[in-house]
């Protein structure tokens, strides 16, 4: 589902050239919950943004859903990620004039969804937010706005939903709130599921931990929710197969 091979980034400042990701290799399999920790300026948020496709590596290659997103132009990659991918920011990114029902429906009439408006009130609906569906996000606590991101994000089924830093202007309750529904909304919809977060207790409930720290993965772990993933993976889910510094052969990839 998400495979980077021999992927960097490296940026100028001045006259220095400033590596932000040396050369990793990943695969992420279709349905997996995958939590990327590390401190402030290990490239976490980068990593995120690459597999985006909203910046490009300066080596190597990405494939998401099965498609190679470096070969891809802005429009492309636009309509992919319109198709296949939601986002969900620290800041929520909520449009203030709109209410958190239409926040939700607006890119789905715009991708003209059929019943855009039923789907739109199911979606409040699955986050707790029934009854206020017709309250702008001024009017909304931190975490209730961040579960409407969350019911946006999910507007379009997404086969993969990228998260970064989802609980990071939130309480610890609001926080383990969102938490547990994103891992609600991953195993109900098989959605792969990368987050960043700076959290460890709350990483060690994904099915997979990757560390890094300045720009290189340090550690690719399982944690205890691995196994209650492999016994709920379906049949077209490859065995898991993972190294942070050798390339995957073909017959590992997963499409």
């Amino acid at each position: 589902m998400i495979r980077l091979n021999n992927v960097s980034k490296i940026v100028r400042s001045g006259s220095e050239e400033l590596t932000i990701l040396h050369p990793l290799y990943l695969s992420i399999p279709v349905g997996q919950f995958v939590a990327v920790v590390g401190p402030s300026g290990s490239g976490k948020s980068t990593l995120l943004s690459l597999v985006a496709g909203l910046d490009y590596p300066t080596t190597g290659d990405i494939r998401l859903a099965g498609e190679y997103i470096t070969l891809m132009k802005e429009d492309e990659l636009a309509r992919l990620r319109g198709a296949k991918v939601g986002f969900i920011f620290q800041s929520f990114h909520l449009i203030p004039s709109l209410t958190a029902y239409e926040n939700i429906l607006v890119p789905m009439e715009i991708r003209k969804v059929p019943k855009a408006r039923e789907r739109a009130q199911a979606l409040l609906d699955e986050v707790g937010l029934h009854e206020r569906g017709h309250h702008y996000p001024s009017q909304l606590s931190g975490g209730e706005q961040q579960r409407v991101a969350i019911a946006r994000a999910f507007s379009n089924e997404p086969a993969i939903l990228l998260a970064d830093e989802p609980t990071g202007n939130l309480d610890s309750k609001n926080g383990a709130h969102i938490f547990d529904l994103l891992i609600k909304l991953n195993r109900e919809h098989a959605t792969t599921l990368l987050l960043v977060t700076h959290d460890h207790v709350l990483a060690d409930q994904a099915d997979r931990v990757i560390s890094l720290n300045e720009g290189r993965i340090v550690e690719d772990r399982e944690t205890r929710r691995a196994g209650e993933w492999e016994s709920g993976r379906t049949a077209f889910c490859p065995p898991l197969s993972h190294s942070p510094t050798l390339p995957l052969s073909e017959e590992e990839e997963v499409a």
